[in-house]
């Protein structure tokens, strides 16, 4: 319990003294919006960095030499854990929005920052808002803001991916912008599998090739999202003999 109580401590903390961050960060904006984001993405990205250095998370990362660094992309993840965000914000190479589930935009704070780094909040019961998401994810791609999302919905209790939902890919097919599809391996392990204690725990996690979504054709273009999953499931599998 002991890493628990150290994890949630540095997080409030860090939450609490990045207040004044947010006015600094406002003035930034007013005369270079891109500076701001940078610099307000990668405050969050330093926290989630010492949030898993906390945990005892040994994480071993392939890939990333994959994600374009010309353009934005859409993300897509295999969701075990809140781990998964931690890592996934940590690692992504450039500023990146999340879809989220709407229970984090309840949490004080953390809101703020998510809101402020183009983090979506996902209703999951409003099919009509939910749509509205997704186009504003796609307006952020536009603009050039890569977008994170885990398509599975919820976190898996099993380790198994559920069916990917297809609406998701909805933000690449759209926007014709890259999919990079990012493998979670045992991040289970640090939180889940035993909530409320933190164990020390080694991960995978593999950034695998772009896919170009105006590249697929037959069903693979009329369900990317299975597709997606089936390359991801493979790459799963051989991660987890690193373990």
């Amino acid at each position: 319990m002991i890493r628990t109580v150290i994890v949630v401590l540095f997080i409030s903390i860090f939450l609490i003294c990045s207040i004044p961050i947010w006015g600094i960060l406002f003035i930034i904006g007013l005369f270079n919006k891109k500076a701001k984001d940078v610099i307000g993405y990668k405050c969050v990205a330093w926290a989630f960095g010492v949030v898993a250095f906390l945990a005892g998370v040994k994480y071993e990362v392939h890939g990333i030499e994959n994600v374009p660094k010309d353009k934005s992309v859409l993300f897509i993840g295999n969701h075990l854990s809140y781990f998964d965000i931690v890592l996934a914000y940590h690692l992504s190479p450039h500023v990146t929005g999340f879809l989220s589930k709407d229970d984090l935009k309840k949490v004080p704070l953390l809101n703020v920052w998510m809101m402020m780094n183009y983090c979506l909040f996902l209703t999951r019961t409003d099919p009509r808002q939910d749509l509205k998401l997704i186009l504003k994810a796609q307006d952020y791609i536009k603009a050039g803001i890569s977008m994170f999302i885990f398509p599975e919905g919820t976190r898996s209790k099993t380790g198994e991916m559920a069916p990917f939902h297809e609406a998701s890919l909805k933000i690449a097919t759209k926007t014709g912008c890259p999919i990079v599809p990012v493998c979670f391996t045992n991040t289970r392990e640090i939180l889940e599998a035993h909530m409320p204690r933190i164990k020390k725990t080694k991960v995978v996690v593999t950034f695998l090739p772009a896919i170009d979504p105006n590249a697929l054709e037959g069903e693979n273009k009329k369900r990317p999202g299975a597709y997606v999953q089936g390359i991801m499931a493979k790459q799963l599998e051989a991660d987890a003999k690193l373990i």
